[in-house]
């Protein structure tokens, strides 16, 4: 039954899709696990607040900072090793996190997993891109992003059991199921693949004979500079302003305790889970721009309903709006980049749209409250954020479409 199920969601997709969602899977999987106990462990340290947040804040930092050498590494040695050695070296600063004595221990050691992070979503997603045709790009892209999602709803409960042994055996876990996916990325993917002298791979996407994409050839196009504003907008509403202000609004301003909030949360991460094949589809059959602009109109859209409306119902509202939206923001952007890669080796390209996701989580919550210390209230964080996504709404509009006609028609 397994085998049947398997074959039908990844039905006419490289074998790739399926490794790379597997691993997808195990890495969110732990990282749900691990990331609600990272800033209470912290705490037992006897830093601050805001030391506490650092550690947080270190990860993301250091994936920033090594996205672009990451990018170069996968052009010089291939997908295949840039992925397993990153996820190793974020498996075994995990467990040495939990082993940490000293905060200053557990500071660098996380920040020498957001090192290892940026190589594996840099190589991860170049090797994604790379070896399916376009035909099949939006719903490989969405099927992948599916691993992470459903990782990502499943680590928080599992962490419930795990973090009442020791507040330590969260980071033990996480080292566990990155493991796993150290193992299913070097069993599973064939030897040598992508790198530009040893590239075994049968897909006929992975050509080797061409040369690699610079950058600057990139950013030429109107099409990049689309997919890098949208996964900036995304990165700074979805991720950063939405983690870091909807819990206090729904406290402070709904007048309900966590349990709401977090109720808010999983019903737009089912929303999107619902919606992210559909979407990918969508992108294949209809066109990249399509999926581009119904995604960045829900984005604006819950939004809008944030800044107009301070009810529960509008909140959920809200939540479902934005989880939506993410399932088409999700496939589309990604495809985008895909399409202006093609079978090329493009590390740099892709490195550079991971880094403005990353610099949107990382900006977007420090806006937002600086804004809501300045304004005294949440209308403000949430019309920029609106502002943000009607501004990638309008680029996304006027966007030439990247996938060939002939594709479209298939």
């Amino acid at each position: 039954m397994f085998s049947r199920l398997t074959d039908k969601y990844f039905k006419d997709l490289p074998r790739e899709v399926a490794v790379l969602t597997t691993v997808a899977f195990c890495v969110a999987l732990g990282f749900g696990i691990v990331a609600p106990v990272i800033p209470v462990f912290a705490k037992t340290f006897g830093v601050s607040a805001l030391d506490a947040s650092a550690v947080v804040s270190v990860f993301a930092l250091m994936r920033l900072i090594s996205a672009t050498p990451a990018g170069w590494l996968v052009n010089r040695v291939g997908e295949r090793t840039v992925l397993w050695v990153g996820l190793l070296i974020v498996a075994v600063s995990s467990a040495f996190a939990g082993l940490s004595q000293t905060f200053p221990e557990l500071l660098i050691l996380r920040g020498l997993g957001g090192t290892g992070s940026a190589m594996f979503t840099v190589s991860s997603m170049s090797l994604l891109l790379r070896t399916v045709d376009p035909a099949h790009r939006g719903r490989a892209t969405g099927t992948y992003q599916s691993g992470f999602l459903l990782g990502g709803l499943a680590g928080p409960a599992v962490g419930g059991l795990v973090v009442g042994f020791s507040i330590r055996a969260p980071f033990f876990v996480y080292a566990g199921t990155l493991m796993l996916a150290v193992m299913t990325a070097y069993f599973a993917l064939p030897r040598g693949l992508g790198h530009p002298d040893k590239d075994t791979s049968e897909s006929p996407q992975a050509s080797q004979t061409e040369p690699p994409m610079h950058i600057k050839q990139a950013l030429k196009l109107r099409a990049y500079w689309t997919a890098l504003t949208i996964n900036l907008s995304t990165g700074m509403t979805s991720f950063g302003l939405r983690s870091s202000l909807l819990p206090l609004f729904v406290i402070e301003v709904l007048h309900k305790d966590a349990r709401t909030s977090s109720m808010g949360f999983l019903v737009s991460s089912l929303a999107q889970a619902a919606l992210l094949l559909p979407a990918g589809r969508l992108a294949d059959t209809r066109g990249r721009r399509p999926a581009l602009i119904l995604g960045t109109t829900g984005l604006t859209i819950a939004m809008l309903i944030l800044v107009a409306h301070e009810s529960v119902a509008f909140y959920f509202l809200a939540m479902i709006v934005m989880g939506l939206s993410g399932a088409f923001l999700g496939a589309g952007p990604a495809a985008v980049i895909g399409d202006i890669v093609g079978s090329r080796r493009g590390g740099p390209v892709v490195a550079t749209y991971q880094m403005t996701g990353d610099l949107g989580t990382v900006a977007g919550p420090l806006i937002a409250g600086f804004l809501r210390d300045v304004t005294g209230g949440y209308g403000w964080p949430f019309a920029v954020g609106a502002g943000v996504a009607a501004l990638s709404m309008m680029m996304a509009t006027v966007m030439p479409e990247t996938k060939k006609s002939e594709a479209l028609a298939s």
